[in-house]
């Protein structure tokens, strides 16, 4: 059947890139987050705004994590105001897989700003084609996910209570904080969470790099009984013996995310061991290699999870909903990290239904942004 006119139209016509912003803001938490080695207060994030010449918008998100990319905020601004942006304006933005490959070669590193810019250019692309995101990179094979919900309360009773109440909204899905408190502590937590919430919950635990050889070792031998699903990124990342020493004699399976930054990364992790990984926009520097790293990795029979950065908005986080939705296999978990704002600036809100969230409907990310609220939340 041919083309209908206006379609065919519509995809002929270039998408001319006017304007690309990059904009530095910080988003309120609810409540502080710990993590081995720093606590949270604000979500310091790059937002790319990239306009074309009849006015449609497409936006990306990356959060800062300068302790697992070298990423922060002033840094990935200057990457997409000073050696992006030059390359990009005036362009197609339909041309933008060649972008992806050409921005990689121009900037060593910095893949949180190129995330950003391709998220925002495959936004853009979308809203002007009337296709949506998960379309534009193949098509999802899955049209919703399991979220997961992070716990690291100063106590067992308040990580319980938390947990519990978040059951009774449809989780049943959740990761430990470790690697932060006494072992022993962490060990009668698990146990403790597990007792309360019955064995139809998962429950997986993450070190965030927190453990040494011997603390991790005690923590897996501890938790056993616990059902533990996966421990994840329990030791430094150039700590690759140690995590094959541990692989070893591990009951649980081991997971990776900090250590996880490319192709070359995903192979040397499956051949020291690791059960599966965190994978993570940031970290390969957007979803075209994301996505590579996820077919790589089910080649190699790892797990998966996808994860945003504490914390994304809902930008960043329907970006990683919809990568959930488009790789092989997430059965270790999907992290929206929305979830742990005070206030977001993007809308429809991403919503738990029956236990998992669906993309949002619409062209590109299907989603609009608040410009006021990204005013508000700008820092200069």
């Amino acid at each position: 059947m041919p083309l209908d006119h206006d379609i065919a139209a519509r995809l002929s016509r270039p998408i001319t890139i006017r304007s690309i912003e990059a904009i530095a803001i910080a988003l309120p938490l609810a409540k502080p987050m710990k993590m081995a080695g720093v606590e949270i207060r604000t979500a310091d994030n790059l937002l790319v705004r990239i306009e074309s010449a009849d006015g449609t918008v497409g936006w990306g998100e990356s959060a800062s994590a300068p302790n697992m990319t070298g990423d922060t905020v002033p840094a990935m601004v200057a990457a997409v105001r000073d050696h992006i942006a030059p390359m990009l304006i005036g362009k197609d933005a339909r041309g933008r897989a060649a972008f992806t490959r050409k921005m990689a070669h121009a900037l060593h590193g910095n893949t949180g700003a190129r995330s950003a810019v391709e998220t925002a250019l495959a936004d853009l692309v979308g809203r002007t084609l009337g296709v949506t995101f998960a379309d534009l990179y193949g098509g999802a094979v899955r049209d919703s996910v399991e979220p997961m919900w992070l716990v690291g309360n100063p106590t067992a009773a308040e990580d319980i209570a938390e947990a519990k109440a978040k059951t009774r909204e449809g989780y049943a899905f959740f990761k430990l904080k470790v690697g932060v408190k006494p072992v022993e502590q962490e060990i009668e937590t698990a146990l403790a969470m597990r007792q309360a919430l019955g064995p139809a919950v998962t429950l997986c635990a993450d070190a965030n790099c927190g453990f040494d050889y011997s603390r991790a070792a005690r923590y897996l031998a501890g938790v056993d009984a616990a059902g533990i699903a996966f421990l994840e990124q329990p030791l430094a990342t150039e700590n690759l013996a140690g995590l094959a020493r541990l692989a070893r004699t591990s009951p649980i399976p081991l997971g990776a995310d900090e250590g996880i930054h490319s192709l070359a990364d995903i192979e040397a992790h499956a051949n020291a061991g690791a059960g599966g990984l965190s994978l993570k926009l940031i970290k390969l520097g957007g979803p075209a290699a994301t996505l590579a790293g996820a077919m790589l990795a089910a080649h190699r029979g790892l797990s998966i999870n996808l994860a945003a950065k504490v914390s994304e908005s809902s930008l960043g986080s329907a970006a990683t909903l919809n990568i959930a939705c488009l790789v092989p296999s997430a059965d270790w978990g999907v992290s929206l990290t929305q979830v742990y704002l005070a206030e977001d600036i993007a809308k429809p809100a991403l919503r738990l239904e029956n236990g998992r969230v669906t993309p949002p409907a619409g062209p590109g990310l299907g989603l609009e942004v608040d410009e006021k609220a990204v005013a508000r939340f700008t820092v200069k």
